[in-house]
């Protein structure tokens, strides 16, 4: 048990001797080298800079899909219920009701969308560019 304590202590200290001569060879590189290389990485492995205008128009683009979505289900769970209301008339009016609600939200959502889109895409003073150099 004795040996081992000391094997590892040694390799500890040894470890942290070979420590100092790393750190002085990144310190020898110099800041515009590690920018080079950087900027070469970034450019072989495509990625691109993106910006923040183009990351909020899809979180709301993605958000309005989403609601759309869910008033699409309304009108279809809306429809159901009209179709087996079976002549009950009170079911029917609530069916109708929910219908008009649903198809009065989805215009919203989709007027939101159409209004998102074109701001933070297509307006030149938005700042939102795809892809910025």
């Amino acid at each position: 048990m004795k040996k081992i304590i000391i094997s590892f202590f040694l390799l500890f200290s040894l470890f942290s001797l070979a420590q100092p001569s790393s750190a002085a060879l990144i310190e020898g590189q110099s800041l515009d080298k590690l920018k080079g290389n950087t900027f070469v990485l970034k450019e072989a492995s495509g990625l691109t800079t993106i910006s923040i205008g183009y990351i909020i128009a899809t979180i709301i683009r993605i958000a309005l899909s989403l609601l759309a979505a869910i008033f699409l289900i309304l009108i279809i769970v809306a429809g159901f219920q009209w179709m087996t209301a079976g002549g009950n008339e009170q079911k029917v009016e609530k069916a109708l009701a929910r219908i008009k609600t649903a198809v009065i939200g989805l215009i919203i959502v989709l007027a939101a969308y159409a209004i998102t889109v074109f701001l933070f895409l297509y307006l030149p003073f938005s700042g939102s560019g795809l892809v910025t150099q």
